[in-house]
């Protein structure tokens, strides 16, 4: 009788570990759909009432708008001026710095040492985390996640002594993480090589 309690107990645990994370994203996708369709809700009224498939619509026009945006950001006009909105008004709103860079690590757009995987030394073990700067002290600031949200966690400054870099990608990190350590051994050979 324990055997089946035990058995129906994980089961039921294993299957929410998978339903609710689908759950979520679907509700979130759902979401963002329907303010984007709420977004852009004056321009499809515009449309006639014979005309069906509103949401559809409305997510091509906002497909056209980030396609024609991405055209002109490969300019060098349109460069300039991507990288003046940021300076002066984006990287002033909290966080912006920080999901963009992740952005562009996880895309392999941006490959500086900024989010550089790391294994810390925080008490007697070793802790996955993010290299977030190099401080002028040569001390470093770093970014340990929670487990499994890595957009979570806390800051340190941390000796350089205490903080190995690992020659991993950014995505092996996060997926670490995310995935409650499974995988960490690679970070743990990566760092053994490095010495």
């Amino acid at each position: 009788m324990r055997r089946i309690a035990e058995f129906s107990k994980t089961t039921l645990i294993g299957g929410l570990l998978i339903v609710l994370p689908l759950y979520v994203a679907v509700l979130l996708l759902a979401k963002t759909v329907g303010g984007v369709v709420a977004l852009l809700s004056p321009i499809t009224n515009q449309l006639p009432d014979e005309v069906g498939l509103r949401p559809v619509l409305a997510a091509l026009i906002l497909i056209a708008i980030c396609f024609v945006a991405g055209l002109a950001v490969r300019t060098g006009p349109g460069r300039r001026a991507k990288n003046e909105l940021e300076r002066t008004l984006l990287e002033r709103i909290p966080g912006y710095s920080l999901i963009r860079g992740l952005t562009g690590r996880l895309t392999g757009t941006r490959e500086d040492a900024a989010f550089a995987v790391a294994l810390v030394e925080l008490e007697d073990a070793l802790v996955p985390a993010f290299i977030v700067e190099e401080n002028r002290d040569g001390t470093y600031t770093v970014f340990v996640p929670s487990v499994p949200t890595p957009a979570a966690g806390s800051i340190y400054i941390m000796p350089r002594a205490r903080v190995h870099r690992v020659d991993v990608s950014f995505a092996t990190g996060v997926s670490v993480i995310s995935k409650w350590g499974t995988g960490a051994g690679a970070l743990v050979e990566a760092m053994q090589r490095a010495r």
